[in-house]
């Protein structure tokens, strides 16, 4: 049960995290946000270790630096895809690899959980897909803003590809040793700022931030900590089956306060969706 409300901690802080992500892109690129984001959030971490149990051994740290680079590289090809590639498309794709590659994953390393947490693990996969998908308006704005986009082969590899990076960081992050604290959050972080840097510096993004983007970026930092934080103890405690796919419901958190805060409109599905993520959430923890 804690691992359980560890996972939906980590799902509500990602979530909050999008929509503060996506509030500031509405000023700068998104990319620009994550390359001051990321290294805030290293020393964050730096100074929670000196109060957080545990040491760093050699298997955790390898698997905490493989998370970092797997978390860069999926932030890196997901922003790339969106660029070039309609969201509505190219988002709910990415966000069910992020749930099913660690289901699946887990499922091939022997994790069997009950009748219960299967149907809520299906319930979150389907509860993802329809979360993340934008409303009609949202489609039709896009077209006839002059951003008519076509998922082409280019994007549909970028955002596979940003899709399964994203699941395998999951995956490494829950194969880290329990006694290890936050050290491997520490590597994850320092290797996904790296990945990160490398990829503004390609496309000529890597610039500093002023005023409301940099305080945004600075609660992001936060969140980020938290949330990662919190998934890596949901990992230590549970199955990977189970925690990643509730920590994948961060979508739900997104669009809801775009609702409330932003007054965005929500389309029936994803309505539906966000009931399903409740669901799925509830048959997963009675399990």
């Amino acid at each position: 049960m804690i691992s359980v409300l560890l996972a939906a901690v980590a799902a509500l802080g990602y979530g909050v995290s999008d929509f503060f992500g996506g509030v500031a892109s509405r000023r700068v690129t998104a990319l620009r946000i994550v390359v001051v984001s990321y290294p805030m959030s290293v020393v964050l971490v730096l100074v929670a270790l000196p109060f957080v149990g545990g040491h760093p051994d050699a298997a955790s740290v390898v698997w905490g630096l493989a998370a970092g680079v797997a978390n860069g590289v999926a932030v890196w090809w997901f922003y790339a895809a969106l660029a070039n590639g309609p969201m509505a498309v190219v988002s709910p794709l990415t966000a069910v690899l992020v749930a099913g590659i660690p289901v699946l994953c887990g499922l091939v390393i022997g994790e069997r959980p009950g009748a219960l947490a299967f149907a809520g693990i299906a319930f979150a996969l389907v509860a993802v897909l329809l979360v993340s998908r934008e409303s009609p308006d949202d489609v039709t704005e896009e077209i006839t803003g002059g951003r008519e986009l076509r998922f082409t082969r280019k994007v549909a590899l970028l955002t596979v590809g940003s899709g399964v990076a994203y699941g395998f960081a999951f995956v490494f992050l829950h194969a880290t040793h329990s006694g290890s604290g936050l050290w491997p959050l520490l590597f994850q972080r320092v290797a996904a700022t790296a990945v990160v840097w490398v990829s503004a510096l390609t496309v000529g993004e890597f610039k500093t931030l002023h005023g409301e983007p940099l305080r945004l970026a600075a609660y992001i930092s936060v969140l980020d900590v938290v949330s990662n934080a919190a998934l890596l103890y949901a990992f230590h405690g549970s199955l990977l089956s189970l925690v990643s796919v509730i920590g994948s419901l961060y979508p739900a958190a997104t669009v809801l306060l775009a609702m409330v805060l932003l007054g965005e409109r929500v389309g029936r599905l994803q309505q539906v969706g966000m009931v399903l993520a409740l669901a799925a959430v509830a048959f997963i923890a009675v399990n």
